[in-house]
């Protein structure tokens, strides 16, 4: 999904990638890799070639039709917007289009190997063709623009056709650094470090790179949510579903040629031995019983496998600390387990004029969140609430298992969401609990960024009607991924010098609703429809690529617990009132007739400054009054420009104070709900019980 891996976590490490800063030395196309398959890819490349024909959802051949659609894949992801390839060089591997299908089964990937050295060749020339282009004079004095949405144009047919738009690419970066504050001298160093930056990475590259992307593009040809976890991603990915890793918690960037620590995780190695500190330079890294390397110039990605390890075990840093005339030392931490508690489910009480209420709000399905949602549920029961708001917005999703017991923290007993495999079997898993953590009204809180495990949620909440569901409609992801090993349990007796072959994620099953309609590309309409940037930014299911259809089965038998359907005209018209009045939503109101005025032209920017300073100064004034609108209704003095806002000011969240109110009007009207009574022997708001159809 779009969103659900939020930054990029290694196991011992947070790599912050943003803002790289490599240092300006020149790169020779001398030392450009020529890249190959390693011997192991063709051990992963048949197996998971094997997974996917076997076990996915959707049933493909490997025949020459999709093959040539597998080729298309591996070009769009390589170079999506066009930028790099012309039209002779897509050609030019025509004829070998369609025997990609056997080189996967095969486990012989010399086509995308050779794909992929030209991709090399192609944008290395690229950037250099950029820094040719940053030595002429800077003139924004024209009407320039350019387009950046490239994906559906033809390829370019030559070479001077790509050089017209790298001219007004590197002009794009030049401008943007000019509207900044900074002289042409300060643009081209900066341009200069930022184009090198990209040259050292081409001559970096290793056969993974090559290997990962073309598995992906025969993933991705079969649905979007099938995908090819290398050793490191597969790490990663276990890492997000436990919010753990085993390593000396730290945050690292690269500047220049060095590796910076940035930032500490609370209660790790890194931390807790105070033989650290921020901006001080990792130059060597070694184990326990090895001689330390020089990781100068290294990768980022691979100073982190030589890093991260187990608990328990030890790592040496060679540690050049932060000053200009400081002297290296080497310091040894023992790497533990680390937890990510910023990104459990937390728990806010809000006391407004209206009353007291909670607020959970829950980042991802990880494993364990039952339990810790369970814990929270335990405080809010003591704080004698109102009501509580179960806020999913961008929450992407995550184990289904943990939905599933979820879901029965707030219903007695009963079906919470039903699954089909590909064989049309279907099953139906239930909460078998009896018992409600939490019986009183609630709220779920939903955007087009919940997915998946959030979908389910919110469709049963809503199916059985223990929950009013707020905001936009979800994503409309409605499958189930497996996520399994590589390698087989007898490859360490067999083959003990192999290294870790990764994982491989693919859809087994699609999961409908209680009621038996799908959540895949409809997602889950709320019942009441918060004010949303109405325009097509083509996020959700049924705007990727391969995605599965819509279908329906069979309703589950399930009771409703009321029928909030009753409510619904009330509760929006009250709603409705009292956002025509709300600052926040009328400057949302705004944005969405500007964005819809616009949105033909959302992805091209003009290339002339005075056109570009004055879009500039009227954004930012519209930003500044709003602003000082924001602190005067909070009694803060105004400021003079956004730089002067208080660093600990905080944003309001409109959605959010709203979904409260909705809330509170729903209050009144709300049931109680008895944890010590069956689902049959709860009532409805205006009728009686009514079975689902």
């Amino acid at each position: 999904m779009n969103k659900l891996l939020k930054g990029i976590i290694a196991l011992g490490l947070i790599l912050s990638v943003a803002g790289q800063n490599v240092q300006a030395k020149p790169q020779n196309k001398e030392q450009i890799p020529v890249l190959k398959q390693d011997e192991i890819h063709q051990v992963v490349a048949k197996r998971v070639t094997n997974f996917f024909t076997q076990s996915h959802y959707r049933n493909f051949a490997l025949d020459g039709a999709f093959s040539a659609q597998i080729f298309d894949r591996y070009f769009k992801l390589l170079d999506g917007n066009k930028f790099i390839f012309i039209q002779s060089d897509v050609d030019s591997f025509r004829n070998r289009q369609e025997s990609l299908g056997q080189e996967l089964i095969d486990g012989n990937l010399k086509t995308a190997y050779d794909i992929y050295n030209l991709f090399l060749q192609k944008r290395y020339s690229r950037y250099q063709y950029a820094l040719e282009v940053l030595q002429r004079p800077m003139d924004f004095s024209t009407n320039d623009e350019v387009d950046f949405n490239r994906e559906d144009i033809a390829w370019p047919t030559s070479e001077a056709e790509l050089n017209t738009y790298w001219n007004k690419r590197v002009k794009y970066d030049e401008l943007s650094l000019s509207l900044s504050g900074k002289n042409e001298k300060e643009i081209r160093e900066v341009l200069t470090k930022r184009y090198n930056r990209v040259l050292k990475t081409i001559v970096q590259s290793n056969n993974e790179d090559a290997f990962q992307i073309f598995m992906n593009a025969f993933a991705r040809e079969i649905d979007p949510h099938t995908s090819y976890l290398a050793p490191r991603k597969k790490r990663d990915f276990d890492s997000e579903m436990s919010l753990s890793f085993e390593g000396i918690g730290a945050t690292l960037s690269q500047q220049d040629d060095y590796t910076v620590i940035m930032s500490f995780v609370t209660g790790g190695p890194a931390e807790k031995s105070k033989l650290l500190s921020v901006g001080d330079k990792i130059i060597g890294v070694g184990q326990s019983r090895s001689a330390i390397e020089d990781v100068i110039g290294w990768r980022l990605d691979d100073i982190v496998d030589k890093i991260r390890g187990p608990k328990g075990t030890i790592v040496k840093l060679e540690i050049l600390p932060a000053g200009n005339n400081s002297k290296a030392k080497v310091i040894e931490l023992t790497r533990d387990k680390i937890h990510f508690e910023d990104r459990e489910a937390k728990l806010k009480i809000i006391d407004n004029q209206r009353g007291k209420v909670g607020v959970i709000e829950i980042p991802s399905f990880y494993m364990g969140l039952t339990e810790k949602v369970e814990s929270l549920l335990s405080k809010a029961n003591e704080e004698n609430l109102q009501g509580l708001v179960i806020d999913l917005r961008d929450n992407g999703g995550g184990s289904l298992t943990e939905v599933i017991n979820l879901t029965g923290l707030f219903i007695d007993r009963g079906p919470v969401v039903q699954v089909r495999d590909n064989l049309q079997k279907v099953i139906t898993y239930d909460d078998k609990n009896k018992g409600i953590e939490y019986s009183g009204p609630l709220v779920v809180m939903i955007n087009r960024y919940s997915a998946s495990a959030s979908e389910i949620f919110s469709a049963a909440m809503q199916d059985y009607g223990r929950a009013l569901i707020v905001g936009e409609t979800t994503y409309g992801k409605g499958t189930v991924q497996t996520s399994r090993n590589i390698s087989y349990p007898v490859d360490a007796r067999l083959h003990p010098n192999w290294p870790e072959l990764g994982g491989a994620q693919y859809t087994i099953q699609k999961f409908y609703r209680i009621n038996g309609g799908s959540t895949q590309l409809k997602g889950v309409e709320p019942d009441i429809e918060m004010n949303k940037m109405k325009y097509a930014d083509k996020t959700g299911e049924r705007f990727l690529d391969n995605a599965l259809p819509w279908d329906k089965i069979p309703s589950a038998n399930y009771l409703t617990l009321a029928n909030i359907k009753l409510l619904l005209p009330e509760l929006e018209s009250l709603h409705l009132a009292r956002i025509s009045k709300n600052p926040e939503f009328i400057y949302i109101d705004e944005d969405i007739k500007r964005f819809n005025d616009q949105k033909d032209r959302q992805y091209i920017v003009s290339l002339n400054k005075n056109k570009r300073e004055a879009e500039q100064k009227t954004n930012d004034e519209r930003d500044l009054k709003r602003m000082n609108e924001r602190l005067k209704k909070a009694g803060l003095p105004s400021i003079n420009k956004l730089d002067d806002l208080p660093k600990d000011y905080k944003q309001p969240d409109a959605y959010l104070d709203e979904s409260i109110e909705i809330l509170l009007d729903f209050v009144p009207k709300y049931p109680k709900i008895e944890s010590n009574k069956s689902i049959n022997e709860i009532i409805s708001f205006d009728s009686p019980i009514e079975k689902a159809n």
